[in-house]
């Protein structure tokens, strides 16, 4: 009995991590469908897509040295990258509606 439930218990935790990182992943997939559409669109200046670009460097960077150790994610670094993706999501919002258009 105990060890199916800690068998159970292991496969839930196990998948919640990868379904973060599923998260994480579809989340940093749209953001560049955006920055993408923007640029399409002329919402975006050079300087503004260059800008989020470096964002997106900076967050893979942080993801490169969080999952350095080969455990995952933690739940500190998982948040850190969360607030990350907040920011950046906020930023190219903020940047797509500012009024800005690329000269054509």
């Amino acid at each position: 009995m105990n060890r199916i439930f800690l068998t159970t218990l292991l496969a839930v935790g196990l998948a919640g991590g990868a379904a973060q990182a599923q998260t994480i992943n579809q989340r940093r997939a749209n953001q560049q469908k955006r920055i993408a559409e923007g640029a399409r669109s002329g919402e975006l200046t050079n300087k503004e897509i260059a800008r989020l670009e470096a964002e997106e460097a900076r967050l893979t960077k942080m993801l490169r040295e969080d999952k350095k150790d080969g455990a995952g994610l933690s739940a500190r670094e998982r948040a850190k990258i969360q607030k990350q993706l907040d920011k950046i999501s906020r930023d190219i919002t903020k940047q797509k509606h500012d009024l800005q258009k690329k000269a054509k």
